[in-house]
């Protein structure tokens, strides 16, 4: 990757999937992969090459996350990523041990020096929403902005780190609600159930993530190390195991299969059928 200063730099060229840039202190990934930002195996390779690029980047203090799509911040994974074995089984080479190759790319964003912040205009479900949740923050527009965990419509349960920082997010209770009813929240459910820091305007939505950003990248030297040091990424190694074995075994059923082609031939992973893709889900499983 590039190396990204102080100075205004844009390394779009870089990547398929994302826009990078980075100015005083705060770089900014912009997800950009039409129609709908699905979470594909080339935006999973790109993202893990540029948080582990930027970790070993002492100029930048904060990475502020946000989408090209004002209404998909993150779709979902890619329901045909299994077409590409190839380059799955290139990640799971690379991911860490004890994860795969979903979980990689949470964990890699919860254990990131740098404070992570999430800018949420619009939908996130499955992977997209277990993205914000491994945010160490994330803002969301009351008026466009939504969470789900939609994989129980598709005949499986999260396998991205959702069942893990659900359940440290918001509470066995409600993290068991929001995984077996797939309800897509609003904004303001989302910060009241700790899904998300706050729910504010849209029209402020960008002014309070870069007012946060900056203050956060203008602290003394070495304040947001011993802040992250004193307040560690939580060990979900046992958890993520269980949660991985959950996934493998529903995801092997023909029943899983069966519901993502009929979403798909629905019109899953399009605009209009991503504007309300748990009542496609729940039609396909009829």
């Amino acid at each position: 990757m590039p190396s990204l200063t102080n100075d205004a730099h844009d390394a779009h060229d870089a990547y398929a999937t994302l826009r990078v840039s980075s100015a005083q202190g705060v770089a900014r990934i912009v997800l950009d992969n039409p129609p709908v930002n699905v979470i594909s195996a080339v935006m999973m390779r790109e993202l893990r090459t540029v948080l582990t690029a930027l970790a070993d980047d002492p100029s930048v203090r904060v990475i502020i996350f946000s989408s090209a799509d004002p209404e998909f911040f993150l779709a979902h994974v890619d329901m045909r990523i299994g077409e590409d074995m190839a380059a799955l089984e290139s990640l799971a080479a690379s991911a860490p041990a004890d994860v795969n190759v979903f979980q990689a790319v949470g964990e890699l964003l919860r254990h990131q020096p740098q404070v992570t912040v999430v800018k949420l205009a619009g939908k996130a479900r499955g992977g997209g929403a277990e993205f914000v949740a491994a945010a160490d923050m994330a803002f969301a527009a009351v008026e466009t902005a939504g969470l789900g965990q939609i994989e129980s419509l598709m005949g499986i349960v999260p396998g991205g780190g959702g069942t893990q920082y659900l359940r440290h997010r918001v509470g066995r209770n409600r993290a068991l609600e929001l995984i077996l009813t797939a309800d897509l929240l609003d904004a303001r459910t989302a910060a009241a159930y700790g899904w998300i820091n706050r729910a504010l305007p849209a029209a402020e939505l960008d002014d309070h993530v870069d007012r946060v950003a900056r203050d956060i990248a203008a602290l003394p030297d070495g304040v947001v190390e011993a802040a992250k040091r004193a307040l560690p990424a939580d060990d979900l190694t046992e958890g993520l195991l269980r949660e991985n074995d959950a996934w493998a075994a529903t995801i092997a059923r023909p029943a899983a299969r069966r519901l993502m082609s009929e979403g798909l031939r629905a019109g899953a992973q399009t605009p209009a059928g991503e504007r309300d893709l748990e009542t496609l889900m729940r039609g396909a499983a009829r």
